[in-house]
């Protein structure tokens, strides 16, 4: 079993509650099971300023599949909940995004799929709930803690939870 890092976002909807129902996809999709969760953050928009905030989260899991499959699932997942690549501006709105962040200590560059993922240190909004489940990670030889100390986390709120 391989341990995986994912990050869900959103701003379209009731986030929060298709998190948590993305989240029971994942797990039984992924033939996964859910070793941690972070809380939920507002975060403003990234790339695009122009829209709603977003709500960020990142999970890990424990899962059978292979990377690719893992995403496959999770753009499958993302479909479920209104999500539609195809159609969409880049950074605009959405209603799910899920990011495949790691997965145990692969390193792969394919059109596909990038793992880690490409952009992961450069996202406050990342990494804000990655840190607060994964801290010491080590993560293309950076831990997740430190490579956050070097961003700014202004507008960033951890939202209390929902109970």
């Amino acid at each position: 079993m391989a341990r995986a890092l994912i990050a869900l976002g959103g701003n379209v909807g009731d986030v929060r509650a298709t998190f948590k129902k993305a989240i029971a996809s994942i797990c039984g999709m992924a033939q996964g099971a859910l070793l941690a969760r972070s809380s939920d953050y507002m975060t403003p928009p990234w790339g695009e300023p122009q829209q709603a905030k977003f709500v960020n989260a990142c999970i890990e899991i424990e899962t059978g599949l292979d990377p690719h499959a893992l995403l496959f699932t999770l753009q499958k997942i993302e479909t479920k909940f209104g999500r539609d690549r195809g159609h969409e501006p880049r950074w605009g709105p959405r209603t799910l995004d899920l990011d495949l962040i790691a997965y145990d200590d692969v390193s792969m560059q394919k059109a596909e799929l990038t793992l880690p993922h490409p952009r992961l240190f450069e996202r406050a909004f990342v990494l804000v709930p990655l840190a607060e489940i994964a801290p010491e990670r080590v993560i293309a030889g950076r831990k997740v803690a430190s490579a956050l100390a070097g961003l700014s986390t202004e507008g960033i709120e951890r939202l209390p939870d929902l109970g």
